[in-house]
């Protein structure tokens, strides 16, 4: 199989020909390269006046094996073939090699080049290309793949200390210039080199420089580094687009495993979306809703221990039927594509101020206040909506996420939406469970600065702004991370007024309700005084959870929930009567009250949650009191969680999960 591996560019910040008199030195032997044994010369001849040489050697390498494999396969040393072309007049050096050990076995061939900086002649850059085609080598065939990524390692890691140490020979006999060729005769007659020091390369240059990747990208081994410099040709050839810079090439590689074919699929499909949707242009355009700005409980704030930017979600205190219902899901989807557009630009400032490569966020969830009402359908189906475009779209922005505060019916969400979060995503995340998220063993305070956690987790910064004040500036939301600890930025969030929503009231003029469904997900219904609507579930999964949604309209009603093992051909109930006031149907007999009558009152939306131990049918049931002046209007949502996705992935939270878990908006 044949491997290939490619070098980013080396930058040496000297002349091509003080880099070409270091690179002389190296031969026949070079201490910092004990492999190397020895180099002869085989041919070497020189053209058009001392402008080009050409140079062919022969070079003993040590076989770096273990004792077994060497003395397995009978030989200590390789025989490499080396092949040198200098042009000092174009200022370049091609190198050529391949092995003469075992040629009709394996084929290595690696390519290197040395040539003057294309914007500083004063630099000089080299790269490195190989390839390694195992034919048959006595069933060792992985095993010298991995031998030959070892040497490929060797000699990237150490080229570059070679020539700067040779650099440092020469000058310590005072040569720091070599005159270019058929240069004028220079008239300053110092020996000291006037080096062009030009900014360092940007990420939107075309060369990829080893400082660079130390100081914008991170460790990368020398594999990856390869496949980097691949990925970026195999994007310039294949899009007529700008080419992403580095950070986000990396991310999409590393999203993939470092497959290039797949990173470049992903990649592509992510540069066309966001040319579709003008991505490019929502820092600038995006215009932040007033039902967000006073209602959506979340901000950036400072950063992390590590230096990422670090984004607040208070999701407990979210109203997330009123902020659908106001604003829309595209509209919650565009709130969320600019804060990830504002992080990226985050990291590329955190970067600079910390001097280091930060190429992700930090997300804080806290989860204090989260019930049922969080589990509204369009709700979660908006939230996969979102997770599925940000995990396509920014993948490997995410450096981790601290869950704090997570209540009993944390485990029910986190099954639902879990499935689709990447595995890589997952891995991040760290969960805190109980109300202190400050003296356990594990706290905060290893991942925060104790000084920028949020006076609402025990901390003394105080992020929060009041419920009831003016819309906050969408230009103030960024503010927090660079500045000063002046945190007024996250809302408390708290319920949306209804009379906010597009749609004020589901109510048509003649105050009969209309047949709206929501998704297709509600149903809607009517009861007279002392009517009852009851829904049964027949249960055949033991260990599922039932949840449900249902707004009051208009007039009280009373809410229970029944388990029965007798038998029934209905799915509801449309007599309007009960039946358990059949003589069939004897309490703690053949049937059982597992949630006593709750009054809720109009206007008032309730959602809640039942594990259903064991099989048999489960019944909600509504009524309207006898007492009412009028009917009772409801619209109701259930959906049963099956056992097989409810499953303690969560363990300490799913311990601690109620099965009373009846909660009001």
């Amino acid at each position: 199989m044949v491997q290939k591996y490619e070098s980013p560019v080396r930058i040496y910040k000297y002349p091509f020909e003080l880099v070409m008199a270091a690179y002389e030195r190296r031969f026949p032997k070079c201490p910092q390269m004990p492999i190397v044994l020895d180099c002869e010369v085989m041919e070497d001849e020189v053209m058009d006046n001392g402008a080009k040489r050409e140079t062919k050697r022969r070079c003993k390498l040590a076989v770096d094996a273990p004792y077994l494999f060497k003395k397995i396969i009978g030989i200590d040393v390789a025989f490499f073939i080396q092949k040198n072309f200098l042009d000092m007049k174009a200022r370049t050096l091609n190198i050529e090699a391949t092995n003469e050990t075992f040629s009709s076995r394996i084929e290595i061939f690696e390519k290197c080049r040395y040539y003057a900086h294309p914007e500083n002649p004063d630099w000089t850059c080299f790269d490195q290309t190989a390839t390694l085609d195992i034919k048959n080598f006595f069933g060792f065939e992985h095993s010298m793949e991995k031998m030959g990524m070892k040497q490929y390692s060797q000699t990237t890691q150490k080229g570059k200390e070679i020539i700067e140490f040779f650099i440092n020979e020469l000058k310590k006999e005072g040569i720091t210039h070599v005159d270019r060729w058929n240069e004028e005769p220079v008239t300053d007659t110092t020996n000291e080199t006037n080096v062009n020091e030009k900014p360092p390369l940007t990420r939107d240059n075309s060369i990829l420089d080893a400082d660079y990747i130390a100081k914008y990208l991170g460790q990368l081994s020398p594999l990856q580094e390869s496949k980097l410099v691949q990925f970026r040709k195999k994007i310039e050839e294949s899009s007529s687009r700008n080419v992403p810079d580095f950070q986000t090439l990396l991310r999409f590689l590393r999203a993939r495993d470092f497959s290039i074919d797949k990173a470049a699929s992903m990649l592509q499909e992510s540069m066309q979306w966001r040319e579709e949707h003008r991505i490019d242009d929502i820092l600038s355009e995006y215009k932040t809703p007033i039902v967000i700005e006073k209602y959506f409980p979340g901000g950036w704030h400072h950063h992390d221990k590590d230096g990422r930017p670090l984004y607040i979600l208070r999701l407990g205190n979210m109203d997330v039927k009123g902020l659908l219902k106001s604003v829309g899901e595209d509209e919650l989807l565009k709130l969320t594509l600019h804060i990830c557009e504002q992080g990226l630009k985050l990291m590329k400032e955190a970067t600079k101020l910390f001097e280091k490569p930060v190429w992700n966020w930090c997300l804080l969830v806290d989860l204090d206040g989260l019930s049922m009402r969080h589990l509204w359908r369009p709700g979660v189906k908006a939230l996969l909506r979102i997770i599925e475009t940000v995990e396509q779209n920014y993948p490997e922005t995410m450096g981790r996420l601290l869950i704090v505060r997570a209540p009993r019916v944390f485990p029910v969400l986190w099954t639902i939406v879990s499935t689709f979060i990447h595995e890589n995503t997952r891995s991040k995340f760290l969960f805190f469970g109980g109300p202190d998220c400050l003296h356990t063993e594990d706290s905060l305070e290893h991942y925060i600065p104790t000084e920028k956690i949020p006076s609402f987790l025990g901390g003394s910064c105080n992020p929060s702004i009041p419920t009831v004040m003016e819309p906050v500036p969408p230009k103030l939301y960024t503010r927090c991370f660079l500045s000063a600890c002046n945190c007024s930025l996250i809302h408390e969030g708290g319920l949306i007024p209804k009379h906010l929503y597009k749609s004020e009231s589901i109510e048509g003029s003649n105050g009969v309700p209309h047949n709206h469904d929501h998704h297709g997900l509600y149903k809607s219904v009517d009861l007279k005084p002392g009517q009852v609507f009851e829904l049964m579930v027949k249960n055949t999964d033991p260990k599922s959870v039932l949840t449900w949604d249902f707004d009051v309209l208009k007039n009280d009603l009373l809410f229970a929930l029944y388990r029965t093992d007798k038998e029934t051909e209905l799915n509801y109930n449309d007599s309007f009567s009960s039946i358990f006031d059949s003589a069939d149907f004897m309490e703690d007999v053949n049937y059982s009250k597992l949630e006593d009558k709750v009054k809720c009152k109009p206007k008032e939306g309730v959602q809640g949650s039942h594990e259903m131990a064991t099989a048999g049918t489960y019944v909600l049931q509504w009524m309207c009191p006898p007492s009412c002046e009028g009917p009772a209007q409801l619209m109701y949502f259930y959906e049963i969680l099956s056992s097989a996705n409810y499953k303690g992935s969560m363990t300490s939270l799913q311990s601690r999960f109620s099965s009373n878990s009846l909660q009001s908006r």
